[in-house]
């Protein structure tokens, strides 16, 4: 039997039926600080987007908004964040609830070294050559 999803012991369905005022009161210190100064009026774009495609409206979820708490409304859907670069997909799934969009969209790449070889350094030019 799987087990089902909790977070701070609200199942998801309890979770989506609270409003932010109740949310805010869940979630930890930063995220109810943000909940309580309101939302900026790009997060309040975002919102809007979201809701209407709930309704089954078809609009594209793409947004610079990093900083926006991750709502247990947006569960289920694909949202495009940018990461300074190029917009990252994003699926929001339960466990990102409380956490900031910007954290699921890396900003700095894993630094990958290559082989030495012929030309880069003076000391790599006795690296034997396969």
């Amino acid at each position: 039997m799987p087990k089902k999803f909790l977070y701070r012991g609200y199942e998801i369905e309890e979770l989506q039926r609270m409003s932010l005022a109740e949310l805010s009161r869940i979630f930890p210190a930063r995220q109810r600080r943000s909940l309580n100064r309101g939302f900026t009026p790009r997060q309040k774009k975002l919102l809007e987007k979201i809701r209407k495609f709930k309704e089954g409206k078809k609009v594209r979820l793409k947004t610079h908004c990093r900083d926006m708490v991750i709502l247990p409304e947006m569960v289920g859907l694909t949202i495009e964040v940018h990461n300074g670069k190029e917009f990252q997909r994003v699926e929001i799934k339960p466990e990102m609830i409380g956490h900031y969009l910007g954290e699921f969209a890396l900003t700095r790449k894993k630094v990958v070294h290559g082989a030495p070889g012929m030309g880069a350094t003076k000391s790599s030019l006795y690296v034997p050559l396969k």
